[in-house]
């Protein structure tokens, strides 16, 4: 027999009610073209493609139907200049009359395309089909941008935390005896990894899935020095997977706080094992998908029956959601390290005798041009909050303490957490690491206790909002 108890318990899943539309299109450069990304790379140019790069739009909406929070997942690995970046997000910004705070150009850090540089240099073999894929990306923005606010519709958008264990520490004691001081950047089997997979489901009013997001943290840096390939990495069949199993669903990959993150087995020049992580992320994504309540319900207790043991009976009904939608920009102040001016640096690197070398001073030189020669750097950061979820996103590699800490602060709200948005700098690793000699600690320009003052102001933000 059902005894009903009339009490309020309810498992309602965390989701926003709106409208939204979404596009994607094909940004894939010329074989030929420049694409060295690694200081231990022997050649220049790329030789064939492995999978094809994409732009995709998410626009999202209030049920009213005013100014849309737009985001752009691009596979595409890192700007070579702060002023680059920023012409090309004010095109965007002037396109559609957009207010700063409310639109974020996401790069999924694949490490096997081309650089985002205007300045290139004349020796690069294939460096003057540069310029013509920076213009084709940002047409391509633009145009995708317009095909998803064409195909806008009233949407329900849904989270669910889920698990992968595709990402790993990389932060390696070096074994090596003469260095053991040293961390390298690799697989560290003794230290933990972050395996927290963000889920966001996007449905239509029938309850058909229009896309998916997966907000995960890991460098997608598989393919490596000896890679001679175009290739989204490990993106590319997450996606395929995915798009399999949801036809006409696009899926989005949101870069999570990956800088100690990467997979176990990497630096390979072989796409199959890329495509390999990719189908471990995508069956994580499906599993998590597989494991929600369906669109616009939530689980209400109804009562208990008698049986061999008491049974608590739970039913699934419809629910509201919130139709809250805010964006802000906001900047955090953070102090710099004692660099070398951005001249010292030209030099040193005009005198490099080992294209590693060149490499790295090549990208602290930009670092340092982008930031200039003062003491401090106004950090930018955007903060959305879509119903009952916070998105925050801002350009720095900021190690996963500062998710996992922002998601036990605000546990009862996902937060969707982005690296390498709007711009990319440099690492930000916790203030214990400064003390070790680690290439994330020192490739950083931003001085210890940095990382610590970006989540306490973060923090702030979400509590105001």
């Amino acid at each position: 027999m059902l005894k009903l108890i009339l009490v309020n318990l309810q498992f309602k899943p965390p989701g926003f009610s709106g409208r939204a539309g979404m596009a994607r299109a094909d940004i894939t450069p010329p074989v030929g073209i420049y694409a060295r990304n690694w200081g231990a790379a022997t050649h220049d140019t790329a030789e064939g493609i492995h999978r094809p790069l994409f732009v995709s739009a998410l626009v999202i909406r209030d049920s009213d139907d005013r100014e849309a929070l737009i985001i752009v997942d691009a596979d595409l690995g890192w700007w070579r200049s702060l002023e680059l970046e920023r012409s090309f997000r004010d095109t965007i910004l002037n396109a559609f009359e957009l207010d700063e705070s409310r639109f974020i150009f996401a790069l999924t850090h694949t490490h096997a395309t081309p650089p985002l540089t205007d300045q290139v240099d004349e020796d690069w073999e294939g460096g003057d089909l540069l310029l013509a894929f920076l213009k084709q990306v940002r047409e391509t923005t633009i145009q995708v941008i317009k095909n998803a606010m064409e195909s806008i519709q009233p949407v329900s958008i849904e989270w669910r935390t889920g698990k992968c264990q595709l990402a790993a520490a990389r932060d390696l004691c070096d074994p090596d005896e003469t260095r053991n001081s040293r961390r390298i950047c690799g697989f560290d089997p003794d230290a933990e990894a972050d395996d927290t997979l963000l889920v966001g489901r996007v449905s239509d009013t029938s309850g058909k899935t229009l896309a998916l997001i997966a907000n995960y943290a890991c460098h997608p840096t598989t393919l490596a020095w000896d890679n001679r390939l175009i290739s989204p990495d490990y993106i590319g069949a997450m996606r395929e997977t995915i798009e399999k199993e949801n036809i006409d669903a696009l899926a989005f990959f949101l870069q999570g706080a990956s800088g100690e993150l990467s997979p176990r087995y990497q630096y390979t020049n072989n796409p199959a094992v890329a495509d390999g992580h990719g189908k471990e992320l995508g069956y994580a994504v499906l599993a998590t998908l597989a494991g929600m309540e369906p669109p616009g319900q939530q689980l209400t207790f109804t009562g208990v029956c008698e049986s061999g043991a008491p049974l608590a009976i739970w039913e699934r009904e419809s629910c509201s959601q919130s139709t809250e939608l805010k964006s802000i920009q906001t900047t955090v102040d953070l102090l710099l390290k004692d660099w070398p001016s951005a001249e010292e640096l030209q030099q040193q690197m005009s005198t490099a005798t080992e294209r590693q070398t060149e490499e790295r001073l090549r990208r602290k030189h930009d670092i340092r041009l982008s930031l200039g020669d003062g003491d401090s750097f106004p950090l930018p950061v955007w903060i959305w909050k879509i119903g009952d979820a916070f998105l925050v996103a801002n350009m720095l590699e900021s190690y996963s303490w500062i998710q996992q800490q922002l998601r036990k602060e605000f546990p009862d709200s996902p937060v969707i957490y982005l690296n390498l948005a709007n711009g990319s700098m440099g690492y930000l690793p916790p203030e214990k690491m400064y003390g070790e000699d680690v290439y994330q600690a020192w490739q950083t320009p931003f001085a210890a206790g940095s990382l610590e003052i970006l989540k306490a102001e973060i923090s702030q933000k979400l509590r105001d909002l």
